[in-house]
């Protein structure tokens, strides 16, 4: 069978392009099943391939194969970056909940049929998906594909956050962006698990929106004792554990400044090459594409490296991860509840005015496409 499938290329003229296709969906080997797609979530991670580095306001309107399309321009450095994707077209969409309408001969997958799944394997911005059982997550009544949409990525993420906490023996969190969907998430984890959090915000509002959440620790990044408020915090919670969404600018070198100062004050004052706490911060986002700028004033026992969920999971072992998928689905209307401020049709996700509202990449934007 066919189905509508959207698709992104980097074009050698210094152009990134998404557009649609038809693509052929084969039938569902022993252990696969196929997926009626019916809701699928954008997260930054979508947008970095769908659209790259490309500035939303550079988008021009066009049509590729009867379908909306739309082209961005890259920036000189963009493009050498991106220089391995030159003429590739790539499926676009991380996660998905849909009907499980046909399935292989194994008993894991005939289980799934009929079944409303949530989904995570890429290329999900499409009508139809077909992908392993094992990638699958069944949705019990009466969770609707809208609820299950967002089950994977940020679930997980924030699951997996909690997870690296433990293995690495660290007291606390502290998380950038932290009034995203994402981050109201790991409160709400935090507050079940008595996990002490410091949550970085941007604004007042976002500071109040997580507060009546029940959040304890909120940092405003906007105010100008952002740096007492934030070591205050850190040396409260003895937080040697960050996770940044932002990625570029100064603000993982703040995190792991207030970290030595309360390290020190807890080790009793200044020693030579600084404290001897491991201080880790693990970037997972790019909200700021600019570099990250790190002085280096926090002696030599820190690291600053990157978190992807899927690498994470691929060491972590079937086991726990079956057991993280449980909890996201028992606890899917409450602790993993994802909120959408705009819909969108998949044949009009395309379009100038769709992008321009969801390719902005600001807390609480969160737009969920949907067929049917």
């Amino acid at each position: 069978m066919k189905t509508l499938q959207m698709q992104s290329c980097v074009h050698p003229e210094g152009t990134i392009e998404c557009a649609f296709f038809e693509v052929d969906i084969p039938d569902p080997k022993e252990h696969e099943v196929l997926i009626q797609v019916e809701a699928a979530p954008i997260n930054p991670s979508d947008l970095g391939l769908m659209f790259g580095p490309a500035a939303i306001d550079s988008a021009k309107p066009g049509e590729r194969n009867g379908y909306p399309s739309v082209t961005l321009s890259l920036p000189p450095a963009a493009l050498k970056a991106m220089s391995s994707r030159v003429g590739q077209w790539m499926p676009a969409g991380n996660e998905a909940a849909g009907t499980v309408i046909a399935a292989g001969n194994a008993e894991s997958a005939q289980a799934m049929m009929g079944q409303r799944v949530g989904a995570f394997g890429g290329e999900m911005y499409a009508g139809h998906r077909c992908l392993p059982a094992s990638t699958c997550m069944v949705l019990p009544d009466p969770i609707t594909a809208e609820q299950g949409a967002s089950c994977f990525v940020n679930p997980m993420t924030a699951l997996g956050f909690v997870e690296t906490l433990a293995m690495e023996g660290h007291k606390a969190i502290v998380h950038t962006a932290a009034a995203s969907n994402l981050g109201q998430m790991l409160n709400r984890i935090c507050l079940a698990d008595d996990i002490p959090l410091v949550s970085i915000v941007r604004s007042s509002a976002q500071r109040e929106l997580l507060e009546s959440q029940g959040a304890k620790l909120v940092v405003d990044s906007s105010t100008d004792n952002f740096n007492e408020r934030l070591f205050s915090a850190v040396a409260e919670t003895e937080a040697t554990l960050a996770f940044d969404a932002i990625g570029g600018g100064k603000l993982a070198n703040q995190i792991l400044m207030a970290m030595e100062a309360a390290a020190v004050g807890r080790a009793g004052g200044f020693t030579r090459y600084g404290s001897e706490e491991m201080k880790q911060v693990y970037i997972y986002g790019a909200l700021d594409m600019s570099p990250t700028t790190l002085s280096r004033g926090y002696g030599f026992c820190w690291g600053v490296s990157g978190w992807l969920l899927v690498p994470f999971l691929q060491r972590f072992g079937g086991e726990r991860v079956e057991a993280m998928k449980q909890r996201v689905v028992s606890e899917m209307t409450t602790t993993f509840a994802s909120h959408y401020s705009s819909r969108v049709r998949l044949t009009d996700a395309l379009a100038i005015d769709a992008i321009q509202q969801y390719g902005v990449r600001a807390t609480g934007q969160k737009t969920l496409i949907v067929n049917g």
